[in-house]
């Protein structure tokens, strides 16, 4: 029985990193392909006490996390929970931890570099400049805009510091708001003020869908939205709908509802919108820095003194 199964690690980040070496007195297993299945995953995890979640196409359903009868923690590299069922997890006393804040300064940048990309409309006038064109577009001067942002976490509140960074005002809404590094407002407020509409939320129960056409409605002309936090937030059709009638000028997204992206997306299509593959949060820093945090979750719960936990 392995103490410590890692079911996921493909592409490899954890046995490659320099926190790995720390593992070196354990037993563990790894695997360099993600599992197919539920199924699949339940059978590498069965009989393990700790586990390192590293990709969130790994799905920990009831009945995955019912198979593992050892099992005692679910160590997230990352901060999304949203492939977990927290509510088993709970029922079944199994601990789930995440790497809080580590990405933060990582996924901001990203956002803001989205922000930049969409108003200065910088893969359109690229495109045009290869293929021996000259343009002279007008584009979207971001000093002294209002960017509205949606959660307040770590990476919403980095987000806030480089947006004034650049002679921004921001506005926020989140559950439980603090601090006096933005202007509190309502939820539909955010949407009716900004210029740039930025998500950090995680997502959960209470966030899949919470951003729809009703919303995109209440954005003023010319407005931008970026979603570096996960697809589901946002409808995704109402979204393709608000771009296709340039209800919005532009969106910049990080995560979509399915991921890799389809072929057939009709985001694609959209020359108003700059598209990344969910690689906000991926730099040398943050991956090795989130995995030794998701190493040291494992080290602090087995010597009872569990860190970062979810549930």
């Amino acid at each position: 029985m392995a103490a410590l199964v890692i079911p996921d690690d493909e592409p490899p980040v954890i046995v490659p990193s320099a926190a790995f070496a720390r593992l070196a007195d354990w037993d563990v297993r790894t695997y360099n392909t993600r599992p197919a299945t539920p199924d699949e995953l339940l059978e590498r995890i069965r009989d393990s006490r700790y586990v390192i979640n590293v990709r969130s196409t790994s799905h920990f359903t009831r009945a995955v996390l019912q198979g593992g009868s050892n099992l005692k923690l679910i160590s997230i590299w990352g901060t999304g929970t949203d492939n977990v069922d927290l509510n088993a997890a709970r029922d079944l006393g199994i601990r789930v931890t995440n790497t809080p804040g580590v990405s933060a300064i990582a996924v901001a940048e990203h956002a803001l570099t989205l922000m930049l990309s969409v108003a200065r409309r910088i893969v359109e006038v690229d495109a045009h400049v290869r293929q021996g064109k000259w343009p002279r577009a007008m584009v979207t001067q971001l000093h002294g805009k209002t960017v509205g942002l949606i959660g307040t976490g770590a990476i919403g509140r980095e987000m806030a510091r480089l947006a004034k960074g650049i002679g921004c005002r921001v506005l926020a809404w989140t559950f439980h708001p603090e601090g006096d590094f933005a202007e509190w407002v309502g939820f539909e407020d955010v949407f009716r003020r900004s210029d740039v509409v930025s998500i950090h939320v995680r997502q959960s129960p209470e966030t899949v869908g919470m951003i729809r056409r009703e919303h995109f409605e209440l954005m003023k002309s010319g407005a931008i939205l970026i979603n570096t936090a996960r697809g589901p937030i946002v409808n995704e059709s109402d979204l393709v709908w608000a771009l296709q009638s340039q209800r919005l000028a532009g969106a910049g997204l990080d995560v979509f509802d399915r991921e890799p992206l389809p072929s057939d997306s009709p985001l694609l299509k959209l020359p108003n919108v700059v598209l990344t593959p969910h690689s906000a949060g991926i730099t040398p820093e943050t991956t090795e820095a989130g995995i030794a945090l998701a190493i040291d979750n494992i080290f602090q719960f087995a010597e009872g003194n569990p860190k970062n936990v979810v549930i």
